[in-house]
Parts: structure tokens; C-alpha cells; sequence
């Protein structure tokens, strides 16, 4: 076992990952994970919207051996979690896609790959042995979204996650203050953040520049660096709309989730027009500034779709007991980016391992200090009003 193992081994929290992370990564690097929009005040209500939220708990159950398997959208899987996708993770670990993907079939649990993800759908396919969504952003190229989906259902990827709430790309002055561009140019600040962090520096350098698998071509070339991610972003579909979903939904055989969604009116049309499930999320405070918690979403939107499909929160899950708040408001599944990716940054596999099992451990303990001994108990009267 590694060093990075051993300290990611004892870490007590996603707090103390947090912070294991930070002081292995760059400034920059952790910035452009850790960050949110403008002044990040919706990343600040994702996790206060969770703090918020009380259990009352009940007595006299039998709470020896809580029960945590559940189906998410038609998916079997361990506890009420699922890995939400994210792009990039190759900044802050070689091959971490395949690290989490991995830590996340270890424990049974499913793993969602973006279309920016560093690995390819085909590549992930072959190095995972678990449960695997693929997540698709909506491009301006509708031929190109369609060879995706395609590429994924050859694959294997039983579940198609289409995101909807990134019309645009949100305005991270973190990054903008950390002179994050492409073509990248190094600052002089940039480079003695490097220097700081040699283990880092030397990971990176090893394995070479990041390349966007998913969306090589894109430019009509073999191309899939840092410039091709910049004209993806360039290239979001902001005039996607409900009939282009109702054919995304005739392409696609398989279960269907759409993520993004806060508003319960969108819920309830998606529901109409053959989703089977709704994803609430609102990009972890990465976009829109100012936008829903999505805990505070998630009540209002269960009561609208009234069990007709699957729902999913993200964005503030921090703690095992989230997970258990998010079930008894009404969702299915909680789904996570940032602890276990600062758990990969960490200590790659073994520390995204560990973020998984730190929430699991602490859901588990919380369903027995509450008296839910199963995950069907865990109600809206587990909650106070």
C-alpha cells in the first residue's frame, strides 16, 4: 500500500478527502474542481439545503442489520448511490474514469461516464465489469449525438443519462481568476503551483495530455485535446427542446434518465413522454448561480411525478445521513461527483473506493441510529415537516 493509500485509508470523512486532495493538486486544478459559478452561492445552498433538512427518528426497531439494496431506474445496485458524471478527472489522476468506474463496480454500485469523460465509452466497456450509464451532452451536431448513443448502446450501456440543464457553459471565476484557458497558457503563478506539487507534476507528465475520447472527430480530424473540449463547450445545443427528447426517447431502447431537471412541471411532462427517470440536479452550483438547491427541489418534484419514474438528487451530498434525508424526501437514489473524485485525486481507485464506502458506512449507521431498517421505511415521515 501506498502512501496516498494509507492516508486516504484513515480519512474519517469526505471532509478529510477533501482536504487530502487539496494539498496534493495545484491551486488551479483543485480550484476547477472545487469551484462553482459567480459567487457560488448555489454551491453554498446545495449543502446548507441538506443541513437543513431533520430526521425525527423512530425506536423499537430492529435495526441490527439494515437493509441498503435497492433498483434505480431498473438498475440493481447496493445502496442508493450512483457516480454522476464528470469530465476531466484525469487532472487530478491518471485514468481516475476507470479508477472510480472500478471502486464504484467493487461495491455494486452504478457508474455514469461523460461524454468529456478521458475515456472512451468502448475503452470503459472493456476495462469495467459493473454497471455502467453512459451521459450525453446535447451538441449542435445532431449526427454526432446520435453516433454516441449509438457507439453506447454497442457498448453495452444498459442506461442513457441525457443532460439538459447546459446550454451554456457557467462563468467560474475561479478559473477565470486562475487564468484557466485553452490553448492553455501557463502563468507564472501557475507554474510555481506546479512546482509546489511534484508528486503530481510527475503523475501528469507520465501520462501524458488529457485527450476527450468521446468526442474525437468532432473537429473532422483525429484530434481530442484540450482544443476540442473548448469547441465542444462552444458547441452546446441551447435550441434542444421536447421533440427533440421524444426522439432521443424512440433511438433509445433502454432506460432513459434526464438530468438537470428542477422544476416540477418538467418533471411531470417528462414522465408524460416516456422517461424513466428525472435527474435533479443543478450542475453542483457549476452553472446557473443563484439556481434552486437541489434538495429543496426534490420534495416538490417526487409529489408531482408520484412514483411514475425513477428520481435521483445530486449536488450537496457530503454524508451518509444525505443519502437517508434524500431517500425519506422522496428520491430513489443519491448520486455524487466531487467526494468521490476528491477521494481518486486522493489516492486514485483506493481512495475513491474509500469516499464510496465512508457514505455507505455512514448511511448504514445512520439507518440504524433513526430506526429505519430498510430503505422502504425511510419515508417522508422520517422528516420533520
Amino acid at each position: 500500500m501506498s502512501r496516498a493509500e494509507r492516508r486516504a485509508a484513515r480519512a474519517l470523512s469526505i471532509s478529510d478527502l477533501r482536504e487530502l486532495a487539496r494539498r496534493r493538486l495545484p491551486r488551479t486544478v483543485f480550484d476547477f474542481i472545487d469551484g462553482g459559478a459567480e459567487d457560488e452561492i448555489t454551491l453554498r445552498e446545495n449543502r446548507a439545503a441538506f443541513e437543513r433538512i431533520r430526521l425525527v427518528p423512530r425506536v423499537l426497531n430492529d435495526v441490527s442489520s439494515p437493509d441498503l439494496r435497492t433498483t434505480i431506474a431498473g438498475t440493481r445496485a447496493q445502496a442508493p448511490l450512483v457516480v454522476a458524471p464528470m469530465g476531466s478527472c484525469v487532472l487530478g489522476w491518471p485514468d481516475a474514469d476507470i479508477a472510480i468506474a472500478r471502486a464504484a463496480a467493487g461495491l455494486g454500485l452504478p457508474y455514469t461516464l461523460s461524454t468529456m469523460a478521458t475515456t472512451s465509452i468502448e475503452r470503459m466497456a472493456d476495462a469495467v465489469q459493473g454497471e455502467l450509464w453512459f451521459q450525453l451532452y446535447v451538441l449542435k451536431n445532431r449526427a454526432f449525438n446520435e453516433q454516441l448513443v449509438d457507439r453506447a448502446r454497442a457498448a453495452g450501456f444498459r442506461t442513457l443519462v441525457v443532460t439538459v440543464d447546459l446550454q451554456a457553459g457557467g462563468k467560474r471565476e475561479r478559473d477565470l481568476r486562475n487564468g484557466v484557458s485553452v490553448p492553455l497558457r501557463m502563468t507564472l503563478a501557475q507554474v510555481l503551483g506546479v512546482a509546489a506539487r511534484p508528486g503530481w507534476a510527475w503523475q501528469m507528465l507520465r501520462s501524458g495530455p488529457p485527450e476527450f475520447e468521446n468526442v474525437r472527430g468532432y473537429l473532422g480530424d483525429e484530434s481530442a485535446g484540450l482544443t476540442i473540449a473548448a469547441r465542444v463547450g462552444q458547441n452546446l445545443d441551447a435550441g434542444y427542446g421536447w421533440e427533440d427528447f421524444a426522439r432521443l426517447r424512440e433511438r433509445w431502447a433502454g432506460k432513459l434518465v434526464v438530468k438537470g431537471v428542477l422544476h416540477p412541471g418538467d418533471a411531470q411532462r417528462l414522465a408524460a413522454l416516456g422517461a424513466d427517470g428525472v435527474w435533479i440536479s443543478n450542475h453542483g452550483g457549476r452553472q446557473l448561480d443563484g439556481a434552486l438547491a437541489s434538495a429543496d427541489a426534490l420534495g416538490p418534484i417526487a409529489a408531482a411525478v408520484g412514483g411514475k419514474l425513477a428520481v435521483l438528487v445530486d449536488s450537496g451530498v457530503r454524508r451518509g445521513v444525505d443519502i437517508l434525508k434524500a431517500k425519506a424526501r422522496g428520491a430513489d437514489a443519491a448520486a455524487i461527483g466531487r467526494p468521490v473524485l476528491f477521494g481518486a485525486c486522493a489516492a486514485g481507485e483506493a481512495g475513491a473506493r474509500r469516499a464510496l464506502e465512508i457514505l455507505i458506512e455512514e448511511l448504514r449507521l445512520a439507518m440504524k441510529l433513526s430506526g429505519t431498517p430498510s430503505l422502504a421505511q425511510a419515508d417522508r415521515e422520517l422528516v420533520a415537516a
